[in-house]
């Protein structure tokens, strides 16, 4: 599918979401009972080779070492919602999730401690997040500075309809930046590496991770949040080197692939909160960054695994415009010891 083309499938799902559509499919039904049928075969191999019955437990106080130093500064709280990519599923140390090396990234950059709480559920699907918000909004002690989501995965192996898949997103995101959080999502991951999964159907579930990642893209961004798309989660990246970026279970990401993932979502939650330099804020020609409409800006995000979609004008001749950046990477630093809880 070319961008310009996933562009237009995306706008349709993103339209449909907004104004209560529901019938758009994803790569076409047939197919997608096929993958169904492929995707629940591939979790019976899952479940028989190794996955790992709970998620360390990864919450509290990150960058000691800063606190330590008595600056004084209240500890920014980062929040992560959405499935068990998020939970950090596959992985033995607390410090290998996401999560751990996320506040571990951001307590190095902002230079002060970073609090994190995970509400995100192994095998939730778009729907969970109204119950994950309400636990953001109703149990935090304050208001998140930032929240990262990471979802979309099982609603394409379960055949969740995109729309009222980028719908659930699309409103978790409204609530969280009206509530004053800022908000990075980690759009759908690219299902079509999934080692069980063989062709075609690897064709047909990458094409259907695309679709829902620029939809989901459309979605966040028109609510004020930002994108990074993570199809080098599962994408090429892992599909070069399973054995070190895949879990036991062939199916989560390693300790490795998590701090890939990580590498990738960090510069842009710390762009959120203000703390990126100001002169890597402004696009660069050389690296194809710029201005584009929404949709075409979404289309070439899911198809570029780390690629970066925030707000910016928000009208013009073709709707919405967006600000496209394909940062560079940043390496995380490990998580000095277990968190204080």
């Amino acid at each position: 599918m070319t961008s310009m083309s996933r562009a237009r499938v995306a706008r349709r799902i993103a339209t449909g979401a907004a104004y209560g559509g529901g019938g758009i499919g994803l790569a076409g039904a047939a197919a997608m009972g096929l993958l169904l049928a492929e995707a629940q075969w591939a979790r019976r191999y899952v479940n028989g080779t190794g996955t790992l019955p709970h998620v360390p437990h990864a919450e509290g106080l990150y960058g000691r070492a800063y606190a330590a130093a008595g600056a004084g500064a209240e500890p920014l709280l980062l929040v992560l919602l959405g499935d068990s990519t998020a939970a950090g599923q596959g992985v033995h140390r607390a410090g290998q999730t996401p999560g751990a090396l996320l506040a571990s990234g951001l307590a190095a950059v902002a230079e002060r401690p970073v609090e994190l709480r995970n509400v995100a559920l192994p095998g939730a699907q778009s729907d969970d997040l109204d119950r994950q918000v309400g636990l953001v909004v109703g149990e935090c002690h304050r208001m998140p500075d930032v929240c990262v989501i990471m979802i979309g995965a099982n609603d394409v192996t379960r055949r969740m309809p995109p729309t009222r898949s980028v719908r659930h997103l699309s409103s978790a995101v409204r609530r969280l930046r009206t509530a004053g959080a800022e908000v990075v999502v980690g759009t759908c991951p690219d299902l079509g590496t999934i080692q069980p999964v063989q062709q075609p159907l690897r064709w047909l579930a990458r094409r259907a991770s695309r679709q829902l990642a620029a939809a989901q893209t459309i979605g966040v961004v028109e609510q004020g949040g930002r994108t990074v798309s993570l199809g080098d989660l599962l994408g090429p990246e892992f599909e070069a080197n399973p054995r070190e970026l895949f879990g036991p279970d062939h199916y989560h990401p390693s300790a490795e692939g998590y701090a890939t993932a990580a590498m990738a979502v960090l510069p842009t939650m710390c762009a959120a909160l203000g703390l990126w330099p100001a002169e890597e804020e402004r696009p660069e020609a050389a690296r194809h960054e710029g201005f584009l409409p929404v949709a075409r800006a979404a289309a070439e995000a899911a198809a570029e695994p780390g690629t970066e979609v925030t707000a910016a004008m928000p009208t013009g001749p073709r709707g919405p415009w967006a600000l496209l950046k394909r940062r560079r990477r940043r390496r995380v630093p490990e998580p000095d010891g277990s968190p204080v809880t």
